[in-house]
């Protein structure tokens, strides 16, 4: 598919950059409601379909530069996404945007986890702000790293005036947004992050606000 841009579309991307973040197809961890986190686990053949329609949606977008994890289901959902952009010539793999670490409980259910431990913990566990698990991250950890990924990425796109796409996952996308759109950890906690919509992001260039659209 060959794509065209006149003059004004270039000069419009030089002064307002794009993010195009979305979280990957559902798993079959994610169907079976396991904490996943760092584990891989492969896209179901609707998490396939999810993926497909973000790249439905991303189609007549333009996309310079992919970033994605080194998970199986960051990948597997950028390829799907790819294909309808032949402009985008480059895919950087940054697991400062990979799943929140879950550290001991990867591999087990909810179900289980509640049992074992009480639906209190779980909450603590799940939800909970400053709460990580054995060997795991809480939220504000996995903030930390995010905040790292959006500065670098910030200033690549500034130096490069490129437009870039984001294949992540709940959790980043999560705190992805909490940076961005300024939320109180409150509402941060409580998002759903689906599979099947994106958010996008103004990036201005000279030194002009950062906005979400």
């Amino acid at each position: 598919m060959q794509k065209s841009y006149d003059k004004k579309t270039k000069l419009n991307k030089m002064k307002n950059l794009k993010i195009y973040l979305f979280r990957h197809g559902q798993t079959y961890y994610n169907k079976n409601k396991i904490f996943t986190g760092w584990k891989n686990s492969r896209l179901t053949p609707l998490g396939k379909k999810q993926a497909k329609i973000i790249a439905k949606k991303l189609k007549e977008k333009q996309i310079d530069v992919a970033f994605q994890t080194k998970l199986s289901r960051s990948k597997e959902t950028l390829k799907l996404v790819l294909k309808y952009h032949p402009e985008c010539k480059k895919i950087i793999t940054d697991n400062n945007i990979i799943e929140r670490g879950y550290g001991f409980l990867e591999g087990k259910s909810h179900e289980k986890v509640i049992r074992i431990y009480g639906n209190e913990e779980y909450e603590k566990w799940h939800r909970g702000w400053n709460t990580p698990m054995k060997k795991g991250e809480s939220f504000k950890m996995v903030e930390k790293r995010v905040k790292i990924f959006i500065k670098s990425l910030i200033k690549f796109m500034k130096k490069n005036k490129v437009n870039v796409a984001i294949s992540a996952h709940g959790n980043s996308i999560r705190l992805f947004r909490k940076i961005m759109e300024k939320a109180s950890i409150n509402e941060t906690c409580s998002w759903k992050i689906p599979y099947d919509k994106y958010f996008e992001y103004n990036i201005k260039l000279k030194n002009q606000k950062e906005v979400k659209k």
